[in-house]
């Protein structure tokens, strides 16, 4: 979790974009472009990330950095693991 939340997920909504920029642990997306880089919240960050799209499916695309190109399901929960070594965002297994 961000440092300051203890026992609860931190939320926000950001609109879809190339790059975005989390601050939270779980963000809804809104719109329809899809990501290609998400910056990690903050400068050392390794964690877990997760990401709902509002307004239908969305694109994770791997022309930044994510090691997989994924489709998101509207209203459905992503979640995608930071490596700060490697600089990528890994997603979880859609079904």
């Amino acid at each position: 979790m961000i440092p300051g939340t203890i026992s609860k997920l931190s939320e926000d909504t950001l609109a879809s974009a190339a790059s975005i920029s989390p601050k939270t642990d779980m963000v809804k997306l809104t719109g329809s472009t899809a990501i290609a880089t998400i910056r990690p919240p903050y400068e050392g960050f390794s964690g877990i990330l997760c990401l709902v799209p509002l307004d239908g499916t969305l694109g994770l695309l791997t022309t930044g950095n994510i090691a997989i190109a994924v489709t998101m399901a509207q209203e459905r929960a992503t979640f995608l693991v930071y490596s700060k070594l490697t600089d990528t965002w890994y997603p979880g297994a859609i079904s």
